[in-house]
């Protein structure tokens, strides 16, 4: 997945939420820490961001502890949380089919529980004055990503392969600190991958004229979503379910108010809200993401519902690329647990 979600290299920061627990105004504080209450550790992405502001308020309004969860957040880079989470060391983590299904492929214990991106929110965005107006420009530009892993470098694949490209035909740059959008928009780069709930915001800002690329249309992956381990879900079956409850009603406040979640995540992350136009910008990413939450699945039975055809096909797609080493005995059953949905 975050599932856009520029950053610094390797924050493995161990953030502790329960310091701003109560802040919200007009919303009451949670009762005091008790031993009684379930621990929680979860791993969102890689650095804190306004995209993940389900998680805070819902850990400031007091929710978890009133559900009776000691909640704790980290945030590190994709593939970590998955061997985190698959050896019992994170309890919960945010991550997409394109981490989920090579990750089970390859032995890691992990289940997909619940839905927080119902679509991908993955693209390519380029520089429409280096001459990219369609996939099949991209050839000889340079397209920076993070790195050889992920949804980013997957949706670039299916990007390329769609335009009958690979990616031999163009000059890939790598930005394992994640600065491949501040480098297209000081033109160090052609093209990026990214996410439309941020990478796109900030290009867009900065007033560059782009060509973007879609995900969906060539590399239809399940969105990001929540994700543990069958052991830990086991023994900490009540405790995730009243998580994921509390995450998604949070999900529902935020829709209808995005200012809740830029508040919410402003205390995390000051610098989001200082002024006018950094709180501005907030909110757009904030909008853009709660544009993500809802695709067809969710539409129809609510926030949380896993879209089987989704992962049927992404479970399909990942196994007609090259190199990716798909099991072929691998079924949706063996990615995804419904029953800790409300």
């Amino acid at each position: 997945m975050s599932l856009g979600r520029t950053f610094n290299m390797m924050l493995a920061t161990t953030i502790s939420l329960a310091i701003v627990v109560g802040a919200c105004e007009g919303i009451p504080a949670a009762p005091p820490a008790s031993a009684s209450r379930t621990p929680l550790s979860v791993g969102l992405g890689y650095i804190p961001s306004v995209q993940f502001a389900p998680f805070y308020l819902a850990q400031q309004s007091g929710a978890y502890e009133r559900a009776g969860l000691d909640v704790t957040i980290q945030n590190q880079i994709d593939p970590d949380l998955i061997a985190l989470v698959g050896s019992g060391t994170v309890d919960i983590a945010l991550a997409d089919g394109t981490s989920v299904i090579p990750a089970a492929s390859n032995g890691i214990p992990i289940r997909y529980m619940a839905t927080i991106y119902g679509i991908l929110p993955n693209v390519i965005i380029a520089r429409t004055d280096a001459g990219i107006s369609t996939p099949r420009d991209l050839a000889g530009r340079k397209v920076g990503t993070p790195g050889q892993y992920g949804s980013g470098y997957l949706t670039l694949l299916g990007i390329l392969a769609e335009a009958s490209l690979g990616v031999s035909d163009i000059q890939l740059e790598l930005y394992p600190d994640f600065g491949q959008t501040q480098a297209l928009i000081t033109g160090q780069v052609d093209a990026v991958t990214g996410y439309a709930n941020n990478d796109l915001v900030q290009a867009e800002a900065a007033g560059l004229q782009l060509s973007v690329f879609y995900a969906a249309a060539s590399a239809p992956f399940a969105g990001p979503g929540l994700i543990s381990a069958p052991e830990t879900i086991a023994n900490k079956r009540e405790a995730i379910r009243a998580f994921i409850s509390a995450t998604l009603d949070a999900m529902e406040q935020i829709s209808a108010n995005p200012e809740l979640g830029v508040d919410a995540a402003a205390k995390v992350v000051p610098e989001l809200a200082t002024d006018t136009a950094s709180r501005a910008k907030s909110l757009a990413v904030m909008k853009a993401t709660i544009g993500v939450w809802l695709g067809v699945a969710q539409e129809s039975a609510g926030l949380g519902a896993i879209d089987r055809a989704g992962w049927t096909t992404s479970l399909e797609f990942l196994r007609g690329l090259p190199d990716q080493g798909i099991r072929a005995d691998l079924t949706v059953e063996d990615l995804i647990d419904e029953t800790l949905l409300p």
